[in-house]
Protein backbone atom coordinates (compact mmCIF):
# COMPACT_ATOMS: atom_id res chain seq x y z
CA UNK A 1 0.00 0.00 0.00
CA UNK A 2 1.73 3.27 -0.70
CA UNK A 3 1.58 6.28 1.39
CA UNK A 4 -0.52 8.39 -0.75
CA UNK A 5 -3.31 5.03 -0.41
CA UNK A 6 -2.62 5.11 3.36
CA UNK A 7 -3.65 8.59 4.60
CA UNK A 8 -6.77 9.73 4.58
CA UNK A 9 -6.76 13.57 5.86
CA UNK A 10 -9.75 16.00 6.53
CA UNK A 11 -7.12 18.89 5.27
CA UNK A 12 -5.17 18.48 2.21
CA UNK A 13 -1.82 16.34 2.40
CA UNK A 14 0.98 17.21 0.34
CA UNK A 15 3.53 14.47 -0.17
CA UNK A 16 6.97 16.12 -1.78
CA UNK A 17 6.75 19.35 -1.15
CA UNK A 18 8.33 19.91 1.99
CA UNK A 19 11.55 19.24 -0.23
CA UNK A 20 13.43 22.12 0.56
CA UNK A 21 11.50 23.28 3.63
CA UNK A 22 11.71 19.80 5.53
CA UNK A 23 14.47 17.38 4.74
CA UNK A 24 15.99 13.87 6.20
CA UNK A 25 19.23 13.24 5.36
CA UNK A 26 19.42 9.63 6.38
CA UNK A 27 17.58 7.21 3.33
CA UNK A 28 17.94 4.44 6.18
CA UNK A 29 19.04 3.64 9.73
CA UNK A 30 20.29 0.86 10.87
CA UNK A 31 20.45 -0.38 14.63
CA UNK A 32 20.39 -3.33 16.82
CA UNK A 33 17.45 -4.69 19.27
CA UNK A 34 18.04 -3.34 22.24
CA UNK A 35 19.31 0.36 21.07
CA UNK A 36 18.28 3.18 20.01
CA UNK A 37 17.67 5.12 16.97
CA UNK A 38 18.02 8.99 15.87
CA UNK A 39 15.91 10.23 13.08
CA UNK A 40 16.90 13.54 12.33
CA UNK A 41 15.19 16.23 10.49
CA UNK A 42 16.44 19.37 8.68
CA UNK A 43 14.35 22.84 8.73
CA UNK A 44 14.26 24.97 6.71
CA UNK A 45 14.09 28.79 7.87
CA UNK A 46 10.47 28.96 6.47
CA UNK A 47 9.12 26.72 9.15
CA UNK A 48 11.87 26.58 11.59
CA UNK A 49 8.92 28.21 14.48
CA UNK A 50 6.05 25.59 13.37
CA UNK A 51 5.17 22.22 14.99
CA UNK A 52 7.12 19.58 13.53
CA UNK A 53 4.55 16.54 13.63
CA UNK A 54 6.34 12.62 13.15
CA UNK A 55 4.66 9.75 11.08
CA UNK A 56 5.51 6.31 10.95
CA UNK A 57 4.37 3.62 8.02
CA UNK A 58 4.71 -0.24 8.79
CA UNK A 59 4.84 -2.45 5.62
CA UNK A 60 0.98 -3.03 4.55
CA UNK A 61 0.10 -0.51 7.06
CA UNK A 62 -1.47 3.03 7.52
CA UNK A 63 0.64 5.76 8.54
CA UNK A 64 0.19 6.09 12.05
CA UNK A 65 0.93 9.90 13.92
CA UNK A 66 3.21 9.34 16.68
CA UNK A 67 3.67 12.65 18.24
CA UNK A 68 4.42 17.04 17.80
CA UNK A 69 7.20 19.18 19.11
CA UNK A 70 7.10 22.78 19.04
CA UNK A 71 9.63 23.95 21.46
CA UNK A 72 10.10 22.14 24.76
CA UNK A 73 11.19 18.13 24.32
CA UNK A 74 8.45 15.46 24.38
CA UNK A 75 8.39 12.23 25.68
CA UNK A 76 5.66 9.70 24.47
CA UNK A 77 5.26 5.95 25.91
CA UNK A 78 4.31 3.21 23.41
CA UNK A 79 3.46 0.21 23.53
CA UNK A 80 3.61 -0.31 26.97
CA UNK A 81 6.97 1.55 27.69
CA UNK A 82 7.49 4.68 28.82
CA UNK A 83 9.95 7.57 27.53
CA UNK A 84 9.45 4.97 24.06
CA UNK A 85 9.79 8.16 21.96
CA UNK A 86 11.56 11.15 22.81
CA UNK A 87 11.32 14.56 20.38
CA UNK A 88 13.38 17.31 20.67
CA UNK A 89 14.32 20.47 18.20
CA UNK A 90 17.30 22.51 18.07
CA UNK A 91 16.39 26.14 16.83
CA UNK A 92 20.33 26.58 16.51
CA UNK A 93 21.08 23.41 14.24
CA UNK A 94 17.69 23.97 12.14
CA UNK A 95 17.41 19.91 13.20
CA UNK A 96 14.30 18.28 15.11
CA UNK A 97 15.04 14.87 16.41
CA UNK A 98 13.07 11.61 16.97
CA UNK A 99 14.71 9.42 19.31
CA UNK A 100 13.49 5.81 19.46
CA UNK A 101 14.41 3.82 22.66
CA UNK A 102 14.45 0.20 23.46
CA UNK A 103 14.64 -1.11 19.52
CA UNK A 104 12.43 -4.02 19.05
CA UNK A 105 11.95 -5.60 15.40
CA UNK A 106 8.40 -4.27 15.71
CA UNK A 107 9.76 -0.95 15.18
CA UNK A 108 10.98 -1.28 11.92
CA UNK A 109 9.20 1.40 9.80
CA UNK A 110 9.51 4.69 7.31
CA UNK A 111 9.68 7.51 10.07
CA UNK A 112 8.53 11.25 8.47
CA UNK A 113 8.88 14.55 9.98
CA UNK A 114 6.17 16.67 8.39
CA UNK A 115 4.30 20.20 9.43
CA UNK A 116 2.11 22.62 8.10
CA UNK A 117 2.26 24.79 5.43
CA UNK A 118 0.36 27.65 5.63
CA UNK A 119 1.67 29.62 2.65
CA UNK A 120 -0.37 26.64 0.98
CA UNK A 121 -3.69 26.86 2.49
CA UNK A 122 -3.10 24.90 5.65
CA UNK A 123 -1.11 21.87 3.53
CA UNK A 124 1.12 19.84 5.70
CA UNK A 125 4.03 19.11 4.20
CA UNK A 126 6.18 15.88 4.58
CA UNK A 127 9.85 15.14 3.85
CA UNK A 128 10.74 12.08 2.38
CA UNK A 129 11.10 9.64 5.37
CA UNK A 130 13.85 7.70 6.92
CA UNK A 131 13.75 3.62 7.17
CA UNK A 132 14.63 2.36 10.58
CA UNK A 133 16.02 -1.14 10.38
CA UNK A 134 16.35 -3.17 13.50
CA UNK A 135 19.31 -5.65 13.06
CA UNK A 136 20.05 -8.63 15.68
CA UNK A 137 22.33 -7.58 18.58
CA UNK A 138 25.31 -9.82 17.54
CA UNK A 139 25.47 -8.33 13.66
CA UNK A 140 29.01 -6.23 13.65
CA UNK A 141 28.18 -2.54 13.15
CA UNK A 142 31.88 -2.62 11.52
CA UNK A 143 31.21 -4.83 8.65
CA UNK A 144 31.42 -3.29 5.21
CA UNK A 145 28.39 -3.59 3.73
CA UNK A 146 28.74 -0.43 1.24
CA UNK A 147 27.31 -0.94 -2.11
CA UNK A 148 30.12 -2.52 -4.38
CA UNK A 149 30.70 -1.46 -7.80
CA UNK A 150 30.80 -3.04 -11.17
CA UNK A 151 30.98 -0.89 -14.19
CA UNK A 152 29.98 -2.07 -17.69
CA UNK A 153 30.80 0.52 -20.60
CA UNK A 154 29.31 1.13 -23.85
CA UNK A 155 30.20 -1.83 -26.50
CA UNK A 156 31.29 -0.72 -29.96
CA UNK A 157 28.67 -2.12 -31.94
CA UNK A 158 25.63 -0.13 -30.44
CA UNK A 159 27.81 3.00 -30.87
CA UNK A 160 28.07 2.96 -34.46
CA UNK A 161 24.95 0.98 -35.17
CA UNK A 162 22.51 2.96 -32.97
CA UNK A 163 24.15 6.33 -32.02
CA UNK A 164 23.72 5.84 -28.39
CA UNK A 165 25.90 4.85 -25.42
CA UNK A 166 24.59 2.79 -22.34
CA UNK A 167 26.46 2.64 -19.00
CA UNK A 168 25.85 0.44 -16.54
CA UNK A 169 26.75 0.01 -12.54
CA UNK A 170 26.19 -2.90 -11.23
CA UNK A 171 25.89 -2.60 -6.96
CA UNK A 172 26.35 -5.45 -4.82
CA UNK A 173 26.80 -7.27 -1.64
CA UNK A 174 25.11 -4.27 0.10
CA UNK A 175 23.02 -4.55 3.37
CA UNK A 176 20.31 -2.58 4.32
CA UNK A 177 18.14 -2.71 1.32
CA UNK A 178 17.66 0.84 1.32
CA UNK A 179 19.89 2.62 -1.88
CA UNK A 180 19.53 5.90 -3.68
CA UNK A 181 21.25 5.97 -7.27
CA UNK A 182 21.02 9.29 -9.99
CA UNK A 183 22.97 9.61 -12.64
CA UNK A 184 24.88 13.14 -13.91
CA UNK A 185 27.03 14.89 -15.96
CA UNK A 186 30.56 14.86 -14.39
CA UNK A 187 30.36 18.90 -13.55
CA UNK A 188 26.47 18.86 -13.79
CA UNK A 189 23.89 19.38 -11.52
CA UNK A 190 20.97 18.22 -13.20
CA UNK A 191 19.78 14.42 -12.30
CA UNK A 192 19.65 12.47 -15.86
CA UNK A 193 16.87 10.19 -16.78
CA UNK A 194 17.88 6.55 -16.31
CA UNK A 195 16.82 2.81 -15.64
CA UNK A 196 16.74 1.13 -12.37
CA UNK A 197 16.68 -2.39 -11.77
CA UNK A 198 14.65 -3.89 -9.14
CA UNK A 199 16.77 -4.30 -5.44
CA UNK A 200 16.96 -8.07 -5.02
CA UNK A 201 18.07 -10.21 -2.14
CA UNK A 202 21.30 -12.56 -2.32
CA UNK A 203 21.39 -14.48 0.58
CA UNK A 204 22.11 -12.16 3.43
CA UNK A 205 22.85 -9.00 1.40
CA UNK A 206 21.29 -7.18 -1.69
CA UNK A 207 21.84 -5.85 -5.56
CA UNK A 208 21.08 -3.95 -7.76
CA UNK A 209 21.43 -2.26 -11.41
CA UNK A 210 21.05 0.95 -13.29
CA UNK A 211 21.49 1.78 -16.60
CA UNK A 212 21.96 5.38 -18.44
CA UNK A 213 21.70 5.66 -22.17
CA UNK A 214 23.83 8.73 -23.36
CA UNK A 215 22.76 10.15 -27.12
CA UNK A 216 24.89 11.18 -29.63
CA UNK A 217 24.89 15.13 -28.86
CA UNK A 218 26.55 13.74 -25.47
CA UNK A 219 29.10 10.93 -26.16
CA UNK A 220 31.70 13.53 -25.58
CA UNK A 221 30.75 14.21 -21.93
CA UNK A 222 31.83 12.65 -18.71
CA UNK A 223 29.06 11.12 -16.53
CA UNK A 224 28.75 10.29 -13.22
CA UNK A 225 26.29 7.61 -11.21
CA UNK A 226 25.83 8.80 -7.73
CA UNK A 227 25.11 6.13 -4.99
CA UNK A 228 23.46 7.52 -1.74
CA UNK A 229 23.15 4.57 0.80
CA UNK A 230 23.58 4.42 4.64
CA UNK A 231 26.89 2.60 4.64
CA UNK A 232 29.02 4.13 2.31
CA UNK A 233 32.52 5.09 3.97
CA UNK A 234 32.23 8.47 5.98
CA UNK A 235 29.13 8.93 5.35
CA UNK A 236 29.65 10.04 1.77
CA UNK A 237 27.71 9.83 -1.71
CA UNK A 238 29.58 7.13 -3.87
CA UNK A 239 30.54 8.69 -7.16
CA UNK A 240 31.48 6.32 -9.97
CA UNK A 241 33.02 8.20 -13.05
CA UNK A 242 32.32 7.23 -16.47
CA UNK A 243 34.46 8.50 -19.52
CA UNK A 244 33.29 9.91 -22.49
CA UNK A 245 32.01 7.33 -25.04
CA UNK A 246 33.88 9.28 -27.93
CA UNK A 247 37.08 8.46 -26.10
CA UNK A 248 39.41 5.62 -25.78
CA UNK A 249 37.59 3.74 -22.82
CA UNK A 250 40.34 3.27 -19.57
CA UNK A 251 39.86 0.83 -17.22
CA UNK A 252 38.30 2.69 -13.88
CA UNK A 253 39.68 2.05 -10.91
CA UNK A 254 39.48 4.95 -8.43
CA UNK A 255 35.97 3.89 -7.06
CA UNK A 256 37.64 0.19 -6.38
CA UNK A 257 34.88 -0.42 -9.85
CA UNK A 258 36.03 -3.33 -12.11
CA UNK A 259 35.94 -3.17 -15.88
CA UNK A 260 33.98 -5.51 -18.02
CA UNK A 261 34.80 -6.39 -21.22
CA UNK A 262 33.93 -3.03 -23.45
CA UNK A 263 32.95 -5.21 -26.34
CA UNK A 264 30.27 -7.40 -24.34
CA UNK A 265 26.79 -6.03 -26.06
CA UNK A 266 24.84 -4.30 -22.77
CA UNK A 267 22.40 -6.93 -21.97
CA UNK A 268 20.75 -6.17 -18.39
CA UNK A 269 20.51 -8.54 -16.11
CA UNK A 270 17.09 -10.03 -14.75
CA UNK A 271 16.49 -10.51 -11.45
CA UNK A 272 16.41 -14.43 -11.74
CA UNK A 273 19.50 -14.62 -13.17
CA UNK A 274 20.73 -12.48 -9.93
CA UNK A 275 19.36 -14.68 -7.21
Amino acid sequence: MSLLEAVIFSSLWAFGLGQGKLEQPEISISRARGKSAHISCKMSTEVIDRAIHWYRQKPDQEIEHLTLISTQPVRVSLGGKSDKLEASKNAHTSTATLKINFLEQEDEAVYFCACWDWSHSWIKIFAEGTKLIVTPPDKSPDEDTSPKPTVFLPSPAERTLHKTGTYLCLLEDFFPDVIKVDWKEKNGKTILKSQQGNTVKTKDTYMKYTWLTVTEKSMDKEHKCIVKHEKNKGGVDQEILFPSINTELPAINSTEASLKDENASFRPPTAAACD
